[in-house]
């Protein structure tokens, strides 16, 4: 039983770490969401050197002569050009200008004025989702490190599966905050920002992988719990038991209750010897003070 309450123990010190990672690897990125943005290619600056096919060359070099009538090839689809991003909790990236890396600003200045609230409370539960989780795998380890008695070490690992059970119940409710607020960003954000397409990325399945691994640990500290709590109480009534059928069996060896047996088994057999067969025991003969009880006479024998 030890044995296998120490490797429930370890299961679930495993899950809450793998949780924790998960969790902090994902708040940290900014790959919720990627996706690409529809944009105008804009006018090519600079000497011409490559052909360059995200940005508009006019035909002639003299940019500043009003008088010239440019001319631009590109269009339709040619006009366009598809940019990647790819959105966190804090920021959103967007591919460059020049398609060269990436140029990042604040995701609180994307989403809808009216609807930052939520993204605050996304933040705020996201933080303290990681801030429960990190609790609880310390009671964890310290209730497996340290040598405590049976009762401090239960109560040590029920509040670890409470705040592991808490945790992962904020947890689930900033996903799905993050998962509103994007939403209503896509439809209600600035023009220069709103995407053509776009989908859940790494990061995301990283934030709900997290959330399975604590709800996990969760039940595997809760299981333990409880198992130990049914084991300890089954032991406490065999225990029972077994200290009643001692008593009993103390009593019927005691002196006491021996005489007890002894007195009321004795006066029948005493009865029935002393008296007569032909009066019922209990009867007893009273004399009178004067009478002399009957004796038979005794003549002396006569001797040759």
């Amino acid at each position: 039983m030890k044995i296998a309450r120490q490797r429930r123990a370890y299961l679930a010190l495993a899950l809450n770490m793998v949780a924790l990672t998960f969790a902090v690897s994902a708040v940290s990125t900014s790959y919720w969401c990627e996706g690409t943005r529809k944009v105008v290619k804009p006018f090519c600056a600079g000497p011409v050197t490559v052909k360059q096919t995200y940005c508009i060359r006019f035909n002639s070099s003299n940019l500043n002569d009003s008088r010239l009538v440019q001319y631009i090839w590109e269009t339709g689809e040619d006009k366009f050009i598809m940019r990647k991003f790819h959105t966190g909790i804090w920021v959103s990236c967007e591919q460059s200008v020049n398609m060269i890396g990436f140029t990042c600003r604040n995701f609180l200045e994307i989403a809808p004025a009216h609807e930052r609230g939520v993204l605050w409370l996304c933040i705020v539960a996201e933080c303290l989702y990681i801030s429960l989780l990190s609790m609880g795998g310390v009671l964890m380890c310290a209730e497996m490190c340290c040598r405590c008695d049976l009762m401090n070490g239960l109560k040590m690992n029920a509040f670890a599966a409470v705040f592991t059970a808490l945790s992962g119940l904020l947890g689930m409710v900033a996903h799905m905050m993050f998962t509103t607020i994007f939403q209503l960003s896509v439809s209600l954000g600035p023009e220069d920002w709103r995407p053509k397409t776009w989908d859940y990325s790494w990061s995301y399945l990283l934030a709900w992988s997290s959330f399975a691994a604590c709800m996990a640990s969760a039940v595997t500290t809760l299981n333990r719990y409880t198992k130990t709590i049914i084991e300890f109480r089954r032991k406490r009534r065999v225990l029972e038991k077994h200290l009643r059928l001692e008593e009993k069996l103390l009593e019927l060896r005691s002196p006491a209750q021996l005489w007890d047996v002894y007195i009321s088994t004795a006066p029948a057999a005493t009865g029935d010897l002393l008296e007569p067969s032909g009066k019922p025991p209990g009867d007893s003969v009273v004399l009178e003070v004067g009478d002399k009880p009957d004796v038979p006479e005794t003549r002396p024998e006569e001797h040759c």
